[in-house]
């Protein structure tokens, strides 16, 4: 699915999103605060348009994805990132080499986020942070009616303008069936993170998430 939308996939979020995917990466940043000399993964992390704030940092970033065609965009956006290709639920790195990891809309793609969440524990080192950014539960009714609005008749225009409408598809029933803030609170807190807050972005609709390893 990611394969097919790779080539237009930044321009269309950016239009799904109203431009909001900005300010969400720009609050991403904030919270994770990167400093120059770190160490950071940055997991599912498609064409990289989410890591190249942490990079600006001065923070050394990996950018992590499952899908192939998605990292072949980012390498040719980026050239000088590191990027590579691995499951999110296996990892293919040591343990406690990372001095923060980071997720954004890509926790509730997995077949079990649980599994990812301790495996971004296992890579992170003691003392570490972690930050997700995800599709949460607006905070009013009236956000609420907005974004299902949204969710039921923008994003089935959007998507004829993809080279895979099914996706856009699948994207409004996984924003849908995600946990709220405090169930994905819950989770964090049952595969081993500690420390855990959430901050509501854009009444909720999106929220993150930030634990610390213990």
């Amino acid at each position: 699915m990611f394969s097919t939308v790779a080539p237009r996939y930044d321009v269309l979020n950016d239009l799904a999103s109203l431009g909001q995917d900005r300010h969400w990466r720009s609050c991403v940043i904030d919270a994770l605060a990167p400093q120059p000399g770190e160490l950071i993964l940055d997991l599912a992390a498609g064409t990289g348009a989410s890591s190249v704030p942490i990079s600006r940092a001065g923070a050394t970033v990996i950018s992590t994805d499952l899908t192939e065609a998605m990292v072949d965009v980012g390498h040719k956006r980026h050239p000088n990132h590191v990027f590579v290709v691995a499951d999110a639920m296996d990892l293919p790195y040591a343990d406690e080499v990372f001095d923060a990891v980071t997720i954004s809309f890509g926790l509730r793609n997995v077949c079990d986020p649980c599994r990812v969440l301790s495996e971004l524990l296992r890579v992170t080192r003691r003392g570490g942070s972690l930050v997700i950014c995800e599709f949460s539960s607006p905070t009013s009714l009236f956000t609420r009616f907005i974004h299902r609005t949204w969710l039921k008749i923008a994003l089935p225009v959007i998507s004829r303008l993809s080279t895979n409408a099914p996706a856009y598809s699948y994207l409004s029933d996984s924003i849908m069936d995600w946990p709220n803030q405090q169930g994905l609170a819950v989770m964090l807190e049952s595969t081993g993170w500690a420390n855990i807050q959430w901050r509501n972005v854009t009444g909720g609709i999106v929220a993150l998430h930030r634990a610390t390893r213990p």
